[in-house]
């Protein structure tokens, strides 16, 4: 996985995780990248500071590091706003106003979509193709499945999922 630091025609910069650089031309090229912020499919590439990777004499020292300083193993892991837990949580300390929103927006989808769980792209596919009905859904996704929804026109987001506000 490669990451980019991008830009809209707008002046927005965004994150974005691509398979490589290949994947990353193909997608701006159909506009299939868009700015989080105002829609612009006018995207490229903004200026970035090298990524220099750390690595710890022993994993003890590596699991004293901040989360954003740990060695991570991009083949094993799904990029994402924030770490990642196994429950698919967000990980990490979020502040409490970003927390607010996003367990907002994650009641909103549960109560507006239908989940399809590890389906995702399945589903997403016979929507598009007219063999289910259009609806909102919400589900999970491997990496390769998403890129894969993304470089065949399928709109989808990835929402960041926090613990509900209740629990």
């Amino acid at each position: 996985m490669i990451h980019y630091q991008l830009r809209c025609s707008r002046e927005h910069e965004f994150d974005g995780w691509f398979k490589d650089s290949a994947a990353f031309d193909r997608q701006v090229a159909r506009a299939l990248v868009e700015c989080p912020t105002c829609g612009d499919t006018k995207v490229g590439r903004a200026l970035m500071a090298p990524a220099l990777g750390r690595r710890a004499a022993h994993p003890a020292e590596a699991a004293s590091l901040p989360v954003q300083d740990r060695p991570v193993d991009a083949a094993a892991t799904v990029p994402s706003a924030a770490p990642r837990d196994p429950r698919g949580a967000l990980a990490g300390r979020i502040p409490d106003h970003v927390r607010a929103m996003l367990q907002k927006l994650r009641s909103e989808v549960e109560r507006n979509c239908d989940y399809v769980g590890p389906r995702f792209a399945e589903e997403a596919r016979r929507i598009q193709a007219g063999e289910s009905p259009q609806r909102g859904i919400y589900g999970e996704t491997t990496p390769d499945q998403a890129e894969s929804l993304a470089e065949d026109g399928i709109s989808f987001s990835r929402i960041p999922w926090v613990p509900r506000a209740d629990g």
